[in-house]
């Protein structure tokens, strides 16, 4: 989840849909503490947080919320609900983020791209991974309506505790694709399978 250098312009000079954002150095201080390791890591703010800043209360209650999703889930099941999600809603920003993070984490690129085909039944997916990925596209469909058969076999399959953090974070994403396509935020980094040569970050 990042974005654009904050350096290299300021928030009176860059907005999206009319609305300025907001950089580093004007973070709420609940806001930068959430964020200032990312920031160290990757050496800039992104265009998402910049323009929920406008809202930091709401945005560091995200971040808390994004960060119990993750500790709640297994890597790889994350990454199949951030993909998924990502991919299915065209949200390019976090897409080419998660590739980024899944490779990081030790998924291989043909995992990445055998969960972007959206099709849970071919590739490499674990049977676990698989229900994952039913689901979230059934729940995409439809905002969850007719998902019975979906959801019976997450929770057989995961188990109760690990299905509902499978559907928190599912809802995180869709909440950030929502904004993110809504606002027209671009994503900082090219997708892993544009240039093959390219170094992972």
């Amino acid at each position: 989840m990042t974005d654009i250098d904050s350096t290299s312009t300021t928030a009176a000079e860059r907005a999206l849909a009319g609305v300025p954002l907001i950089g580093v150095e004007e973070l709420d201080p609940r806001v930068r503490q959430r964020l200032q390791s990312k920031i160290d890591r990757l050496g800039y703010l992104g265009d998402f947080f910049q323009l929920t800043a406008h809202q930091p209360e709401a945005l560091a209650a995200f971040i808390d919320y994004t960060d119990a999703t993750k500790k709640a889930l297994p890597n790889d099941l994350a990454e199949v609900v951030a993909l998924t999600v990502a991919t299915a809603t065209t949200n390019d920003y976090e897409r080419h983020q998660h590739e980024r993070l899944s490779v990081k984490l030790g998924l291989t690129q043909e995992w990445v791209a055998s969960v972007e085909r959206l099709d849970p039944d071919s590739g490499e997916l674990t049977l676990e991974q698989r229900a994952t990925q039913r689901w979230v596209l059934a729940v995409l469909k439809d905002h969850g309506r007719g998902t019975e058969v979906e959801v019976d076999a997450l929770v057989r399959r995961l188990g109760p505790t690990v299905a509902i953090g499978v559907a928190l974070m599912c809802g995180r994403y869709v909440a950030h694709a929502t904004i993110a396509n809504s606002f027209g935020i671009q994503p900082p980094v090219p997708s892993i399978f544009a240039d093959s040569t390219q170094q992972l970050t």
